[in-house]
């Protein structure tokens, strides 16, 4: 994890020069640092917070994705570009702190802890001197459970559209034009298997912020927080 610590430096190299949104090129600000909104992921395994939010994650660089406006975000758009067949590695894999990726770019994975109950996507590119704008980011992590949990929904809000799979199955999705909401959409219910289960998603957009949060909700939709959230 020592390069998610470095890369909380601010003085981490100047970045390309610029960015196309849609058919507009912008200039690339400098890296300013991934402080305040992140933190490295420690050693130790973390806990949901108090509202049950998950906040340990792997996340992947940005990956250009050039989109003139969000509207056209259909769910089968949005299947198609964040199908399983475009995910920067093995689906079945999990990612490493620092490891490298193939997509254009080779944009790498950061095992980071998010300071607020939402992941400011926004403010990870800009922290890494990255694209923002028309862009598709990657994340996973790993949620272990003390029991089999039956009836769970993810409840996800994403700025904007995006898809998450729970141990390689599609789970849920958001699609159109929207901003992050919490508990915005809700997913058929699904089981929790004991042990380790592993939530993988992608969010896309064109304009404006990115960012997501989710947390578990039992069948009586109270967020479940005994659980243990880590990316290894």
């Amino acid at each position: 994890m020592a390069l998610a610590a470095a890369m909380l430096a601010l003085s981490v190299p100047a970045a390309a020069s610029a960015q196309t949104a849609g058919n507009v090129v912008e200039a690339l600000p400098p890296p300013t640092g991934l402080s305040p909104f992140f933190t490295p992921a420690t050693a130790t395994p973390s806990s949901p917070d108090a509202d049950g939010f998950l906040r340990r994650w792997l996340l992947l660089e940005p990956i250009s994705k050039p989109n003139r406006t969000n509207a056209g975000f259909t769910s089968a758009y949005v299947r198609e570009a964040l199908s399983s067949a475009h995910y920067p590695g093995r689906f079945d894999a999990l990612p490493r702190d620092g490891e490298a990726t193939t997509a254009p770019g080779t944009p790498r994975w950061h095992a980071l802890d998010t300071n607020l109950f939402d992941v400011k996507l926004f403010s990870l590119a800009q922290g890494l001197g990255k694209p923002t704008y028309g862009v598709i980011f990657w994340a996973v992590t790993v949620v272990d459970s003390p029991r089999e949990i039956r009836d769970v929904r993810l409840a996800v809000g994403s700025n904007s559209a995006s898809v998450w799979w729970l141990n390689g199955k599609e789970t849920v999705g958001l699609f159109g034009d929207r901003r992050m909401v919490m508990d915005d959409v809700l997913s058929r219910p699904v089981t929790l298997r004991k042990g380790r289960n592993v939530l993988r998603g992608a969010v896309i957009n064109g304009p404006g912020l990115s960012d997501f949060c989710i947390r578990l909700l039992d069948d009586s939709g109270h967020p479940i927080r005994d659980i243990k959230v880590d990316v290894k």
